[in-house]
């Protein structure tokens, strides 16, 4: 809204769009925004029982949740390539299931969170591409409603919850540091938000997946290196082949899009709109 404001201003402000908040267009990002907090939610209390390392394999099931909502809301079936991809995909999951259980740091609290959280990863992906029409395709307008609404919608959650009561006794709200972090991260998540849904925009869901595949295999590096862990060949193994399924299953579905679009014989009802 800040940035907004200096839009009269000239560069780099000129292509900011005036913010207003218009209660139809902010029920009509509503499902998204619902989506959204699901997301942030889950991912942090999947965070919350697993390892950084683990997280990837942990909510690795993006892809395979693609594949499901595209035959459930869009009743387009799938090839068998990449159903195959998805099953190396699965296969990795189980994998990595094990060898955390072996290793004694499985939680299947965080199991749980980690495919709820594949699950609204998915959605969110699909919705922002079906919502972004209703703001005129301006993210900037996207981020805007979506926020809001997950502000409002996350204050029925904390009073339910009971987070009211743990903020009064938490002892940390007074220290600048530990503003400072909440700042920082509110920037990040701030940016990530804001660049994922430029991406969805300008190509599709299945390239954000791309993307964020290769984020995941640079994260699982990082956090090994960060918390000089030490992981067995088949815990690698398993990484490997969440990363390994996620780009065959990418690889191929990119194929398909590419000949739907040269084919003019392809029927338009059978064309992915959404890009999943």
């Amino acid at each position: 809204l800040g940035l907004s404001l200096g839009a009269a201003c000239g560069p780099p402000c000129a292509g900011l769009p005036a913010l207003r908040l218009d209660p139809k267009v902010s029920r009509s990002v509503l499902p998204l925004s619902a989506v959204f907090i699901g997301m942030v939610t889950s991912n942090n209390l999947c965070l919350k029982h697993v390892g950084v390392a683990f997280y990837n394999v942990g909510r690795s099931l993006t892809t395979v949740f693609n594949v499901l909502l595209s035959y459930l809301l869009l009743k387009q079936t799938t090839s068998l390539y990449a159903l195959l991809a998805c099953g190396v995909i699965i296969g990795g999951f189980w994998l990595g299931v094990d060898q955390e259980g072996a290793e004694g740091t499985l939680s299947w609290t965080g199991i749980f969170f980690g495919i709820l959280a594949s699950l609204c990863v998915s959605l969110n992906a699909i919705y922002t591409k079906k919502v972004l029409p209703v703001v005129d395709g301006s993210i900037w307008r996207l981020t805007f409603y979506n926020n809001v609404n997950a502000c409002v919608l996350f204050f029925p959650l904390m009073v339910l919850l009971g987070e009211f009561r743990t903020l009064y006794h938490f002892d940390k709200l007074g220290s600048p540091s530990f503003w400072g972090m909440m700042t920082l991260g509110g920037v990040f998540g701030f940016a990530i938000g804001y660049v994922t849904g430029l991406q969805i925009k300008f190509t599709s869901p299945l390239t954000h997946n791309v993307s964020g595949t290769a984020k995941a295999c640079a994260q699982t590096v990082l956090a090994v290196i960060y918390f000089e862990e030490t992981k067995s060949f088949l815990w690698w193994t398993s990484n490997l082949m969440v990363l390994g399924g996620s780009f065959a299953y990418t690889w191929v579905k990119g194929l398909e899009m590419r000949k739907v679009q040269e084919d003019p014989n392809v029927k338009s009802g059978e064309r992915n709109d959404t890009g999943v």
